[in-house]
């Protein structure tokens, strides 16, 4: 990067499990699908979780977190969820990123964590060095459309329902995060297509596929809103044509 460039947009990507829609991010990092786009930060509630590798074993590699919610209370006795979720924030806001993706993240984010990601709870006061934000937002991918399965194991309740004629379409969305669980504002939807008497892995890898695609146009759109490019060199209003503000 020279001097000129502009310095590279940060995410931060939280996830649980084996991070294929973390690689689709990677991947998509620093490509036109990304610009000038770093992951900074990829924190997991599961130790054995494979994003962690992936995270890792990337070019350059990315840090690392682990922080899981039975053991932070098992060694910090009079803790609780609320304390959990504020240590999940810390390290987050820590790392300084511009927007912050749930994906694959299998634990359901409190209200006091919104609040820090959103500049609304200070951190760290009694600290050096306080930890403060202005809004980071923190957007998800579900696999569901929107308001038709929230929740866990939304892949198996869809495809159950479908088999049974109780729906007649699928698919997923990537939507901005809030209390309720999965209601936040949908930034992409796309449906899916099912087949009845299809195998259910043959229908989860097609929604996957569609995952990977719309986790990275999600993530670029809302980076695009609150760190968007500068636009190239010779690009702007011609001076003999611009109008000037009274």
């Amino acid at each position: 990067m020279s001097a000129s460039d502009p310095p590279p947009r940060r995410l931060a990507v939280l996830i649980s499990g084996s991070g294929t829609n973390l690689q689709a991010l990677i991947d998509a990092q620093n490509t036109p699908a990304l610009p000038n786009t770093s992951i900074v930060l990829v924190l997991s509630n599961r130790k054995a979780a494979h994003g962690l590798v992936r995270a890792t074993s990337a070019s350059p590699p990315i840090p690392t977190a682990y922080l899981a919610l039975q053991p932070y209370l098992r060694h910090n006795p009079g803790k609780t969820r609320e304390d959990y979720d504020l240590e999940l924030a810390r390290i987050v806001v820590r790392a300084k990123p511009d927007v912050v993706v749930l994906a694959g993240w299998m634990h359901i984010v409190s209200e006091s964590f919104l609040e820090v990601l959103r500049g609304h709870h200070k951190i760290d006061e009694d600290d050096e060095n306080p930890v403060s934000t202005g809004p980071i937002p923190v957007i998800n991918i579900h696999p569901a459309l929107p308001g038709q399965f929230d929740g866990a194991n939304a892949i198996q309740r869809g495809y159950e329902a479908f088999q049974r004629g109780e729906v007649d379409r699928l698919g997923v969305m990537v939507h901005r995060v809030v209390a309720e669980v999965d209601r936040g504002e949908p930034l992409i939807v796309r449906e899916v297509p099912i087949e009845k008497g299809e195998s259910i892995e043959v229908y989860e890898e097609r929604l996957h596929r569609v995952e990977w695609e719309i986790i990275v146009q999600a993530t670029k759109r809302v980076l695009d809103e609150v760190k968007p490019m500068p636009p190239p060199e010779g690009d702007g209003i011609d001076s003999d044509n611009r109008v000037e503000k009274p």
